[in-house]
């Protein structure tokens, strides 16, 4: 089985279950990283990895501040 190092923005899209409009401003932000090979932009699967993980964390613990 192949593993898949990089998406393209609408399979990260599909990924995380957002649109691509969300992407695009995520992308904007450096919320998210990417690269450029030619003319195609390129997402990280270990990126989408570190950037749910860091949501979880702080949902995590702001919640754990509010009680």
């Amino acid at each position: 089985m192949e593993t898949r190092l990089l998406l393209s923005p609408d399979e990260a899209c599909e990924a995380l279950g957002v649109r691509r409009s969300t992407l695009c401003k995520m992308l904007e932000a450096g919320e998210l990283p990417s690269i450029k090979i030619g003319r195609l932009r390129r997402i990280p699967v270990d990126g989408l990895r570190r950037y749910v993980e860091r949501q979880v964390a702080e949902q995590i613990g702001s919640e754990a501040h509010k009680r």
